[in-house]
């Protein structure tokens, strides 16, 4: 037998800290039309077919992950932006220039960067959309990050923060403090000399490995806000752990990984699939391989007859 040789792998690598998913960005919308049209048309992702199904919210799925957008008198803003994984560049930006009409009385927008498209919802959210890539680790669909835009001076204390209280990774690289959530997602606190926004009270929902943890740590600094339910509690403000000064706010939705929710199956649609040019068996989205498996070659032929395929369904 051989003998196996110490270093090959870098095992630390695949640890996960206890917060394992960014399950949703919850935005409250002014009209579900025009959010139908950006998120589905535009996009390119899937409306959940099964959950909020009515005209007064409903959920997106982008991957593993959602937007719940339900319907408010004033729609909601990020102070920052969504990062997600979409494939295909080109296919998004045909997508996004064919809804600029539909949407032209709005603050809708999108431009092409080097590494990403940036759009802008109808109200003025930011979503950076970017391809698959090793930076995502493997996401070939999904939601990457939030950044948010924080005060000067707070980064040190956000990643101490998520340290301390959610035994997560979290470390600070030049202004910003990055916060593991999940397989390839972050959350991202970026420091900003501009005005904050006030805050409206839009929220993102995480799933945590150990949940009684957290929870005695935020209530023992008297930071919870809600005990929803024997899977879920909610806390809002970020603070410093030496001085417990409020850094920053946003609400957290916390579940434990018995949450009736937690994995559940997510249906994402191939956006490429039309009626005039219908391909039978590629209704679903099907994720094309974005890193060789164990340096397999076979990997490489796959994708271009992945490729192939999307390239015939498109006409």
């Amino acid at each position: 037998m051989t003998k196996p040789k110490a270093g090959k792998y870098d095992r630390s690598a695949e640890d996960l800290g206890n917060v394992v998913a960014l399950e949703h960005v919850n935005l409250g919308i002014a009209d579900q039309g025009l959010g139908t049209v950006f998120y589905m048309s535009g996009l390119g992702l899937t409306r959940d077919p099964y959950m909020m199904t009515s005209i007064d919210n409903m959920w997106v799925n982008v991957g593993r992950s959602q937007f719940h957008l339900p319907t408010m008198a004033k729609a909601q803003r990020l102070r920052g932006r969504v990062g997600l994984v979409i494939p295909d560049r080109e296919a998004l930006l045909q997508r996004l220039g064919r809804v600029t009409g539909m949407l032209g009385d709005t603050r809708f927008a999108f431009v092409e960067h080097e590494d990403h498209v940036e759009t802008t919802c109808p109200w003025g959210n930011r979503i950076l959309c970017h391809a698959p890539s090793s930076r995502f680790e493997g996401m070939a669909l999904g939601m990457a990050y939030v950044e948010f835009d924080v005060p000067a001076g707070t980064a040190q204390g956000i990643a101490d923060f998520y340290r301390e209280v959610f035994a997560t990774g979290a470390r600070v690289e030049g202004d910003a403090a990055h916060v593991a959530v999940g397989i390839g997602q972050e959350l991202i606190f970026r420091e900003s000399d501009a005005a904050a926004e006030a805050y409206d009270g839009h929220h993102i929902q995480l799933y945590v490995a150990n949940f009684s943890g957290p929870h005695a740590r935020l209530l023992e600094r008297g930071l919870l806000t809600e005990e929803s339910n024997q899977h879920q509690y909610r806390f809002q403000q970020i603070t410093e752990p030496a001085t417990c000064r409020t850094l920053f706010e946003i609400e957290h939705e916390i579940r434990s990984l018995r949450h009736p929710m937690y994995a559940r199956p997510l249906v994402n649609r191939n956006p490429l699939q039309t009626n005039r040019a219908y391909v039978p068996g590629r209704d679903g989205w099907v994720p094309e391989p974005t890193r060789a498996e164990m340096d397999d070659p076979r990997v490489e032929m796959r994708r271009e007859r992945f490729e192939e395929a999307t390239r015939r369904a498109a006409g």
